[in-house]
């Protein structure tokens, strides 16, 4: 079956019904959560999480991917209109948004902040469905040894691209890995780390890790550090509809950004902070008014939206076809696939293709829901904002609360939940990314096992990870990431 032949299958699984109902509540719910003051995608997929613990996985991982892009459509709202950017590849937008919102432009703001994640998100959606099956063609190449390297490159540059710094990336990287070791090992079946739990047999739970550092931990930093911020919501004023001038000045940064944003969401690089960045700079560069930037150039909105929602569709094709998350979001969703005992990878292509078909095309259509939802819904979004954070962050502690001790009615994983959220509350305290330790707990089972697998063939040689080009290569420009930036410094303190 082709690559479109197979998109068509995709279409009929999406434009289902059912499926399409749970599109559209994903893609609702992720904008009302998402719209909320400091709550990135991130924090709503891990909050929202168990609510899809019933339902079978089709269903459920399209409704994620409309919470995906709901969220991220929902933190350019709060970005524009209360400069609060839910997550930091929001900042750029941030720069011009707020800007003209408070020269009473919001409603063009807005506006290019939805057709532009609708123009990249449909593009690079377009690109995920051609780049996948190649993707996934080369992954089937790939044996225990060159999965392990892959692996390994993945931990490094996410670690240290996320991170304030390379050490405090690792450190919460080898958090995660601990936590991975907890349960029985699948080699000689013995206990490891459970301390007499038997709760924790199977394991750490990824969906309560994720909810307790990122929700609970949020709420919590919050509660301490933010809750007395002085915040104004800027006014909807004028009119929400963009003039032949914005449309002239929009459209090709919309187009410029898709470019930029779509590579560097699917190589390790961080998320969308880079391209987003890039792109402002770009515009900046490009414009034919570089007056206005800083006091509220429409480019500066179009460029990076459309950006970060291209690195975000581009997130997917490594996570679709190798299983490799390249951010936080990616992580969580990873998670939420390993909830019905699916892995994603090379293999997911041929023993699931309905389902992942399916989800390619939910995009597409998901883009088209946010477009027709949320530019009618502007002034409802503007009232989700004007909630108190107190009972805002109260209601997430208690929604999270609920949704951990619903996946098996366990005061064990309460207490884990609060436990991971006072460890993310410090790490967000002291500066430590918290989605290293999520990825190390995914990923690192599945790394300890393509070890083991490549050292059974190679009946104990170690040589064999460095016998394949592709594995030796992987682990050579893994040595150079993680050697190369402490190199240099040594280097040019010893220059000065």
């Amino acid at each position: 079956m082709d690559t479109f032949s197979a998109l068509a299958a995709g279409f009929a699984v999406a434009l289902q019904p059912g499926n399409l109902l749970w599109g559209l509540i994903g893609v609702t719910l992720g904008t009302a959560v998402g719209v909320l003051p400091g709550v990135g995608p991130a924090l709503t997929v891990a909050m929202l999480l168990p609510l899809t613990v019933k339902l079978e996985p089709t269903g459920a991982l399209i409704m994620f991917a409309g919470i995906y892009y709901g969220a991220m459509y929902g933190g350019s709202t709060t970005t524009i209109l209360l400069n609060t950017p839910g997550e930091s590849a929001s900042i750029a937008t941030a720069l011009e948004g707020n800007r003209m919102a408070r020269a009473g432009r919001a409603g063009p703001a807005l506006a290019t902040a939805a057709i532009g994640s609708f123009v990249a998100g449909s593009i690079a959606t377009l690109l995920l469905t051609l780049l996948a099956p190649w993707v996934v063609e080369l992954a089937l190449k790939f044996g225990p040894a060159e999965y392990f390297a892959l692996m390994v490159f993945a931990f490094v540059t996410v670690a240290a691209v996320l991170g304030s710094s390379t050490v405090r990336g690792l450190t919460a990287l080898f958090v995660g890995l601990l936590l991975g070791l907890v349960g029985i090992d699948e080699a000689s079946g013995q206990m490891r780390f459970t301390f007499g739990v038997p709760e924790l047999l199977d394991g750490v739970d990824v969906v309560v890790l994720a909810v307790g550092l990122f929700a609970v931990g949020e709420t919590l930093y919050v509660a301490a550090y933010q809750s007395r911020l002085d915040e104004r919501i800027e006014r909807l004023s004028g009119s929400l509809w963009m003039s032949r001038d914005d449309w002239r000045r929009s459209w090709p940064a919309w187009l410029r950004a898709t470019c930029v944003g779509f590579p560097f969401g699917t190589i390790p690089a961080g998320g969308a902070e880079i391209p987003t960045f890039l792109s402002y700079a770009l515009e900046k560069k490009l414009s034919k008014h570089p007056e206005q930037f800083g006091h509220g150039a429409i480019e500066g909105v179009a460029g990076p939206e459309a950006a970060n929602n291209a690195s975000s569709t581009g997130v997917l094709v490594p996570l679709l076809t190798l299983g490799i998350p390249t951010s936080a979001t990616a992580a969580i969703l990873l998670a939420a696939f390993q909830n019905y005992g699916i892995q994603p990878g090379p293999l997911l292509f041929q023993t699931q293709g309905a389902l992942v078909w399916g989800l390619i095309a939910s995009l597409y259509v998901g883009n088209v829901l946010l477009l027709v939802l949320n530019l009618p819904l502007i002034g409802l979004w503007v009232k989700v904002l004007s909630i108190p954070k107190p009972q805002l962050y109260a209601g997430i502690l208690v929604f999270a609360t609920l949704g951990a001790y619903s996946l098996h009615q366990s005061v064990v994983d309460l207490a884990t939940l609060f436990v991971f959220g006072l460890l993310g509350f410090a790490m967000r305290r002291f500066g430590f990314p918290v989605a290293p330790a999520v990825i190390g707990l995914i990923l690192g089972p599945l790394a300890e096992a393509q070890f083991r697998r490549a050292l059974s063939i190679s009946q104990g040689d170690a040589s064999a990870f460095l016998a394949s080009p592709i594995s030796a290569g992987l682990l050579a420009v893994t040595a150079v990431l993680a050697i190369g930036p402490l190199a240099w410094r040594l280097l040019a303190r010893r220059r000065a």
